[in-house]
């Protein structure tokens, strides 16, 4: 696994920061938070709780993939439709493989309303799981429920990647 390029997504408050930085910890991997690839406009748009268009999210799905360029990569990025996986995909230039941390909405409500200082705020969640289109089977993706510990996650999703084949 460790020439594979990864993105953790999925939706506000699913842990993709925290599962990231502990999946690329156990792979030897650099990682990167997605949220700080975001143009300025982008976060000061969903700080006052608006939405972002695809417009809005272009620049920064391109950013994503160009980060991605390296090998041995995690990323958190929410990646939340087919259409911007496959944009980050192509900007990459290699195959990516998509970890999706899937959560109840209860428990997505709950993290997110407790992140004080965060940019994105809790009222963004419905629309986020709205626009949520899950991986499908055609797609590279690995899907971990966070209804458990941080470490059985990162380990259910190892287990997953190495169920898959992933690159190595």
């Amino acid at each position: 696994m460790s020439d594979g390029r990864y993105v953790v997504m999925g939706v506000s408050g699913c842990g993709k920061s925290l599962i990231g930085a502990m999946l690329a910890a156990r792979l030897g991997a650099i990682f990167h938070d997605g949220d700080d690839l975001h143009p300025p406009a982008n976060v000061a748009k969903m700080a006052r709780g608006t939405p972002l268009t695809d417009a809005d999210r272009a620049p920064w799905l391109d950013e994503v993939g160009r980060v991605l360029r390296v090998p041995n990569i995690v990323v958190a990025c929410s990646a939340l439709r087919r259409i911007y996986r496959a944009r980050i995909t192509e900007a990459a230039g290699a195959p990516v493989t998509f970890l999706y941390l899937r959560g109840t909405r209860a428990t997505l409500q709950a993290r997110v309303s407790n992140r004080p200082g965060h940019f994105m705020p809790a009222a963004l969640l419905d629309s986020q799981l709205a626009t949520l289109e899950e991986p499908g089977p055609e797609e590279r993706a690995v899907t971990a429920d966070i209804e458990q510990p941080p470490d059985a996650v990162v380990a259910a999703l190892i287990a997953g990647l190495q169920a898959e084949g992933a690159p190595s």
